[in-house]
Order: structure tokens, then C-alpha cells, then sequence
């Protein structure tokens, strides 16, 4: 039985303001119910996110700014820095941890700059919301292998997809330089790569 994560909760103490922010990072806003004067349910979904953001009145009985660790995902943590800056988010710089891929808790053992071979899952940056609620991106460009079906893939949204085709147009690039010759199958090398990059399965030679 496949079990998706579907909505996380996170504690607030002021719901407008809360909306407010989550709005305007490009959350896309999904609901907004209040039945009654005691309870307030307020849904937002981060751009290309299959799961939800759940905030509002008597929805939990956390304290507000209590959820940390919260993980977002991207393929590139420097664009991604520079749009939670435009938008008011006042985002960390990148870092990455000094003992290897994942990151120690709270700001312990953080190096700043992103990882330097650029690895997949080495960069990171954080940021909070007004409660103090703790998001952490993570740069995935490559899944571990396992943690996909190799024989799909799926992209959220154009701007993945137009990241993804730049990166399988960079290693084309590479391909055709080793081979020294023009490649008239582009377009199925191009998939190919992608798919295997999606995967982390091995990538066409």
C-alpha cells in the first residue's frame, strides 16, 4: 500500500501573518476555512511540493515555532537563495556539513558555501518563518539509487523540468566532446540521462 506524505503541521500564533509569508514565497494558497471564531484551517503548498503546509486555530497543540527540521527540496540552492531573498524570506547563505552529506542539529559543524564537488544532497540553506518555525533546502540533483523506479520519471513543474534538460544538455556536451562527434540521437541520449539522474541509476556513456 503506497502511504504519500500528504500535509505537515506547523504551529503558529498568528494565522494572518503566517499567510502573509507563506503567500508570499509563491506558496500557492489552497484553502482558507474558518466554520467558527475558535477554529481556522489555512493550507498552502510550496511550488512543486506533492505535500501541504497546514497552519491556523486550533489545529494543533504545538507552540507556535516549535516545528524545526521542516525539508524542502531543490535542484539549484544558489537560485534558490536568491528567490527566498526577493522575496522577504531572509534566508541563510549556503552551506554544507563539515562531516559529509546530511547536517548536524541546529547550526553545529556548518562550513559556509555549498558542498565544493557540488554533490547531490551536500548544500544546504535554512530559513525561518515570523514564529521561528526552521526550514532547511537541500540540493538534490541525482537520487541515491534505490530511491526511485528507474523506468519512470516525473517532473513537478516546467521550471524542474527546464533544469533537468539544462543539466542533460551540459553532459551531452561533455558526451560529444569524448566521442568527437556530432550526436543526431540527442534527443533520446536527453532522455536517457534524465531518467537515470531522476533514479540515480547509471548515466548513458
Amino acid at each position: 500500500m503506497d502511504m504519500k506524505l500528504e500535509v505537515v503541521v506547523v504551529p503558529v500564533s498568528d494565522v494572518d501573518r503566517a499567510k502573509e509569508f507563506y503567500t508570499a514565497l509563491g506558496w500557492r494558497l489552497d484553502a482558507d476555512i474558518a466554520p467558527d471564531a475558535k477554529f481556522r484551517v489555512v493550507q498552502v503548498t510550496p511550488p512543486g511540493s506533492p505535500a501541504s503546509v497546514i497552519f491556523g486555530t486550533s489545529v494543533t497543540e504545538q507552540a507556535p515555532g516549535s516545528a524545526q527540521g521542516l525539508h524542502l527540496v531543490v535542484d539549484d540552492i544558489a537560485a534558490a537563495h536568491d528567490e527566498l531573498m526577493r522575496r522577504g524570506a531572509g534566508p541563510s547563505e549556503v552551506f554544507h556539513d563539515a562531516g559529509g552529506v546530511f547536517h548536524h542539529a541546529g547550526t553545529d559543524a556548518r562550513v559556509p558555501g555549498p558542498d565544493s564537488k557540488r554533490s547531490s544532497y551536500g548544500s544546504f540553506l535554512s530559513f525561518t518563518d515570523p514564529d521561528g518555525n526552521g526550514w532547511l533546502l537541500q540540493e538534490i540533483t541525482t537520487r541515491l539509487p534505490g530511491r526511485l523506479d528507474p523506468a519512470t520519471t516525473a517532473f513537478a513543474s516546467a521550471e524542474e523540468l527546464a533544469s533537468a534538460l539544462r543539466r542533460a544538455a551540459a553532459a551531452h556536451g561533455e558526451h560529444e566532446a569524448r566521442t568527437g562527434a556530432e550526436d543526431p540521437n540527442w534527443p533520446d541520449w536527453y532522455a536517457r540521462y534524465m531518467m537515470s539522474e531522476q533514479a540515480g541509476a547509471e548515466p548513458p556513456s
